[in-house]
């Protein structure tokens, strides 16, 4: 895979046909790839759901299930480099062994893992933590979606001083400009602490498109400068799936606050 993005890169996507609520056949998964090309897309990582409500996703079926899909792509000249991970329940996480957990991560690299953001965010420092000292690198998925995280957005402080890197969803910059969600999310990203951006689509089109990470782009580019932002949603997700160490991220601009400090007191500058 080379190294130098030139387009968008999506961590959180649901391209896998059949096994869990995203395409429903063969035929679907190949409509989202293709429109997820259209819409400036170079790499996309196939996350399923890991977790009981979905019993068809096993994580040692993962990468020949990207092997197929990719071979379709070929024939109908689709060019889109996929990887394969899986959305991981925190609940399955910390229950499957080591072995089964190393095959859920971004290209089953052991590196890094997406974690699906619970609504009850109670002791998750120290269960995180669990998976942390296995030497994995967190990626939790749409925080800004989590209840919890709305009640004790401090809790959310902590992970990403603690190096877990927040996944916002690209509907969440995009759509209900006044909901709660929407404002946590833009807040993530205004942060200053590493965070990317990612589809979780289930769709080319219509519910939960891949489309919408272009205009998530734009909106981050808008909060944070044209710069930031595309390292949020190519340099940065490259990173992760390629199993990197992130690269240096180039300052916000304009330059923030830190929305966790404003108002008390010491105002801290975006990185």
């Amino acid at each position: 895979m080379n190294s130098a993005a030139s387009g968008l890169v999506d961590i959180h996507c649901h391209l896998l046909p059949g096994i869990d609520d995203g395409p429903a056949d063969m035929q679907d998964a190949l409509v989202l790839a293709r429109a997820a090309v259209d819409a400036g897309i170079d790499t996309v990582a196939a996350t399923p759901h890991l977790r009981a409500d979905f019993p068809d996703v096993h994580p040692e079926e993962l990468a020949d299930r990207c092997r197929v899909l990719r071979a379709a792509m070929a024939q109908h000249e689709i060019p889109l480099r996929v990887v394969s991970g899986a959305e991981t329940s925190l609940v399955w996480a910390l229950q499957c062994d080591r072995q089964q957990l190393a095959l859920a991560t971004y290209a089953q690299h052991a590196e890094s893992i997406l974690i699906e953001t619970p609504n009850d965010v109670t002791g998750i420092q120290e269960l995180l933590y669990v998976l942390r000292a296995q030497g994995l690198r967190v990626i939790l998925a749409h925080p800004e979606r989590s209840s919890g995280f709305h009640a004790s957005p401090d809790h959310l402080e902590a992970l990403c001083c603690q190096g877990v890197v927040p996944q916002v969803d690209a509907g969440s910059l995009v759509h209900r400009p006044d909901s709660s969600v929407r404002r946590l999310a833009e807040r993530v990203v205004s942060s200053g602490h590493p965070a990317v951006i990612a589809s979780d689509a289930h769709r080319g089109q219509s519910w939960r498109p891949v489309t919408i990470l272009a205009q998530a782009a734009s909106a981050a580019a808008t909060l944070v400068g044209p710069a930031r932002a595309a390292w949020m949603t190519s340099e940065a997700p490259l990173a992760i799936v390629e199993g990197r160490e992130l690269p240096d991220a180039p300052p916000s601009r304009p330059a923030r606050r830190s929305w966790w400090k404003a108002g008390r007191g010491r105002p801290v500058r975006a990185a």
